[in-house]
């Protein structure tokens, strides 16, 4: 069942074309009507955003924010990967930032994987994936290590203002979690 209410159900889209087909059919509508807003690449508001990439998550919503506030840097599970400070580096040494917010919630599927999809995966495809699933059993916890990622790197410039939430699905209420808890 979709949530969405712009969104087909599986056999409209087949019916129509594909998902791609359709989304870019909407992209054809929407450029019609669109006008350069003449931003910058730069956030207003100096902010990066890490989050899950679980489509339950309207970030922009829950937040508060507006096109042009934050960068939003997501992944499966809002971890803090390598990627992840590759792209929070260039956000802030290149383009302004200087606070980052992580974003984990309730009911994450990396909850019920384990380092053993990789296994999985070598075994379907006959090669093992180089990064790792980063699976986990507790969200705080993961809120606190990805936290202690960025704090951390010697590639970030600004480590000062560095907050950790979990979002709940449900509620859409944020918790923020205790770094030194």
């Amino acid at each position: 069942m979709s949530t969405s209410t712009n969104a087909p159900d599986a056999a409209t889209a087949t019916a129509t074309g594909t998902v791609t087909d359709r989304l870019v059919e909407a992209n054809a509508r929407y450029a019609e009507a669109f006008t350069d807003p003449g931003m910058d690449a730069r956030p207003v508001l100096q902010v990066a955003v890490v989050a899950c990439m679980d489509a339950r998550l309207d970030l922009h919503a829950a937040l508060g924010l507006q096109l042009g506030d934050c960068h939003t840097i997501r992944n499966a599970g809002g971890v803090v990967t390598d990627d992840v400070i590759r792209s929070l580096t260039i956000s802030q040494r290149a383009l302004g930032t200087r606070s980052v917010i992580l974003v984990h919630h309730t009911g994450c599927g990396l909850e019920s994987l384990t380092e053993e999809f990789r296994m999985e995966l070598e075994a379907e495809v006959g090669q093992r994936p180089s990064w790792a699933v980063e699976a986990f059993r507790d969200v705080d916890q993961d809120v606190r290590q990805s936290m202690q990622r960025v704090r951390t790197s010697p590639f970030l410039l600004h480590t000062d203002d560095i907050r950790g939430f979990v979002f709940d699905v449900k509620s859409g209420a944020l918790r923020e979690v205790d770094p030194a808890a």
